[in-house]
C-alpha cells in the first residue's frame, strides 16, 4: 500500500499553525483536535513540526507557555510522498523514533501520515487477507 492510497481513505486535512503561534495555543489546538502533532508553516512552506514531545521537552527547560513555535518545532523535518510505501514508512518512523511524516508533493504539504496511521492500514490489509483466505477455503 501506498501513501496516496492511505491519504485517499483517510483523507487529507492537516491541522496547521504558524510559526509565530504560541505553545499556549498549539497546546489548545492538540487538545481540541485530539491529535499529536501539528505542522508548522511558513506560508505555504513546511517550517517544522512541533509535537507532544517537543512539548515536553520544552517545558523541562523552564520556558513559558508564550514561546513561540519557532523556539521548540523539529525543523529538520522527515517527510514522505505520495508514492512512498507504507512498509518503508513504518521503518523509516521506527528507526527515527517519530510518529508523524508530512505528505509532501512539489513542495507543498498534501497530507500527514501517523504511525497509527500505517498500524491500521497493515491491520485491516490483514484482515481482509484473512477473509478472502477464509472464504477461499470454504468454497
Amino acid at each position: 500500500m501506498r501513501v496516496a492510497d492511505l491519504i485517499k481513505k483517510k483523507g487529507s486535512t492537516v491541522t496547521t499553525l504558524p510559526a509565530t503561534a504560541t505553545l499556549a495555543e498549539l497546546l489548545e489546538t492538540l487538545d481540541d483536535q485530539k491529535i499529536g502533532a501539528v505542522v508548522v508553516l511558513d506560508g505555504d512552506d513546511v517550517a517544522g513540526i512541533v509535537s507532544e514531545r517537543d512539548v515536553v521537552h520544552h517545558l523541562r527547560a523552564g520556558a513559558g507557555s508564550d514561546s513561540a513555535l519557532r523556539e521548540l518545532m523539529t525543523t529538520a523535518v522527515q517527510t514522505c510522498t505520495m508514492e512512498d510505501d507504507l512498509t518503508h514508512l513504518a521503518t523509516t518512523m521506527t528507526q527515527g523514533r517519530f510518529r508523524h511524516l508530512p505528505v509532501v508533493v512539489d513542495g507543498k504539504l498534501q497530507g500527514i501520515v501517523s504511525i497509527g496511521d500505517v498500524v491500521k492500514a497493515r491491520l485491516d490489509a490483514l484482515e481482509a487477507e484473512r477473509d478472502h483466505l477464509e472464504s477461499y477455503l470454504r468454497q
